[in-house]
């Protein structure tokens, strides 16, 4: 596993999908970061209609988004197509129907609900975010850009840092170096802890040899949330590098305690 490859698995946290259900209140669901999925969000959605038909929608979107969580990814799709036929118009429904047709390779009709997301929803700055996630992870980062600035750029966003981290990292991968860094950093000036923002600095700085500056961002890392494969694998080159060789063998270790399968047979040193 090569570490940029690791690193832009473990980035893209944490999924919120809307779950249309009592008060309306946001759900989490954790993506699989094996497929490199990036941090979404979804906005609040007001249902309109008859009671029975906005009722039919919220069951659909919960026990879909119970199905996606399950890995029952047949259960998810048929649900997810029930939502969109109780409300074609529904920003929610949209958001489940592209994170199935994701979770089954079916990029091309995912881009299409998330794009389709923000048409009906063009003031919620987590559809942008979703937007430009599946832009970045389809080969498309320089255009991914614009969707993440615009989440930020919303009054009162929640997760304006996770949507400047994706931007960051999305920038770091099309090689705009100083971009990305100042995408970074805004990142971090929203949020110190924002576990996206400090493994991307973590990479940037063990690639650009400041291994120092790098074990201080990787350790926030670590801090702030719970590991990530990709995150204990580049602790372990970082302090290679770094010549502790204990502390290496300690995240390796860890590494193959906590997510067995995901560590190579030889991982210190691998920085390229």
């Amino acid at each position: 596993m090569r570490v940029g490859e690791g690193v832009a698995r473990g980035l893209l946290a944490v999924l919120v999908l809307l779950v249309l259900a009592g008060c309306s209140r946001l759900s989490f669901v954790r993506p699989d970061t094996s497929r490199g999925e990036y941090t979404r969000t979804a906005p609040e959605v007001q249902l309109r209609g008859d009671r029975k038909g906005a009722l039919a929608l919220q069951v659909a979107l919960s026990e879909g988004q119970e199905a996606l969580r399950a890995g029952d990814l047949d259960t998810a799709a048929k649900l997810a197509r029930q939502a969109l036929a109780d409300n074609d118009g529904s920003p929610a429904a949209h958001t489940l129907a592209a994170l199935v047709a994701d979770r089954r390779g079916e990029s091309r009709a995912a881009g299409a609900h998330y794009r389709r997301a923000v048409e009906l929803a063009p003031t919620r700055a987590g559809m942008h975010n979703n937007y430009g996630t599946w832009l970045c992870g389809n080969g498309r980062e320089r255009e991914s850009l614009e969707w993440f600035e615009t989440a930020a750029g919303v009054p009162g966003y929640g997760n304006a840092a996770g949507a400047l981290a994706n931007a960051g990292e999305c920038a770091q991968r099309a090689g705009m170096q100083d971009e990305a860094a100042r995408y970074l950093e805004r990142a971090l000036q929203r949020d110190p802890a924002s576990p996206v923002a400090l493994a991307a600095m973590a990479e940037r700085e063990y690639r650009a040899g400041n291994h120092m500056r790098a074990r201080a961002f990787v350790q926030r890392r670590l801090d702030a949330a719970p590991p990530e494969p990709a995150t204990l694998l580049l602790a372990s080159q970082i302090e290679t590098a770094l010549g502790d060789v204990r502390a290496a063998e300690r995240y390796v270790r860890q590494l193959r305690e906590e997510f067995p399968g995901s560590a190579p047979d030889s991982v210190m040193g691998k920085g390229d």
